[in-house]
């Protein structure tokens, strides 16, 4: 493998793939800033749930919005749980109920009607965020998608799908954060900027 050109290939191809969410995804980003402005306006909340880079991702995003994101903006927290940390949960469940069922559980448990779920999966087809979904939806909550390639089964099954426009996982995996933190930002100047 020659690395330079694999370096250089690399952050031409990150590059086009954030050009092509600016120029593709505009419009559902936006529907979720507004979707997460109405939720917070309601005193509701944020679940968050992925697997791998997707689980490190929802923790990030959660961290964002509790903690704060814009260093300019003095802000009360807004409630964000990623369902990726609790490593008793997380076992428990998998060894009791199966693993495909953890975030569903979850969502039954501390999710209400009017809360959101961010469903991260680069794939689209995570079994287990999947049940998520169904979850969130019998409970009366509203689901951004965070997915890539073609969206896969959860593509139609969330009212946002944010589909970013890449086969590769690390492009997908870029992408998303990107993404998240426009939406971060733009929720946190909404309800809070000047």
């Amino acid at each position: 493998m020659d690395a330079k050109k694999f370096f250089t290939d690399s952050l031409n191809e990150s590059a086009e793939t954030k050009l092509k969410i600016r120029d593709q995804l505009m419009n559902e980003v936006l529907s979720a800033v507004d979707l997460l402005v109405e939720c917070y306006k309601n005193g509701n909340k944020l679940l968050l749930c992925g697997n791998g880079g997707s689980a490190a991702d929802s923790q990030h995003i959660a961290t964002e919005l509790m903690i704060r994101l814009s260093h300019h903006i003095q802000r009360p927290a807004l409630p964000a749980i990623a369902l990726t940390t609790d490593t008793s949960n997380l076992t428990a469940g998998g060894n009791d109920i199966g693993f495909e069922n953890v975030f569903a559980r979850n969502v039954e448990g501390l999710g209400n009607k009017g809360d959101v779920l961010l469903a991260i999966s680069t794939s689209g087809n995570s079994p287990n965020v999947i049940k998520a979904v169904d979850m969130a939806h019998q409970k009366g909550m509203k689901v951004i998608g965070f997915l890539g390639g073609s969206g896969g089964k959860l593509k139609p099954m969330v009212d946002i799908p944010i589909v970013i426009p890449s086969p590769n996982t690390q492009r997908i995996q870029e992408g998303h954060i990107t993404v998240a933190h426009i939406i971060c930002e733009l929720v946190e100047d909404k309800l809070y900027g000047s």
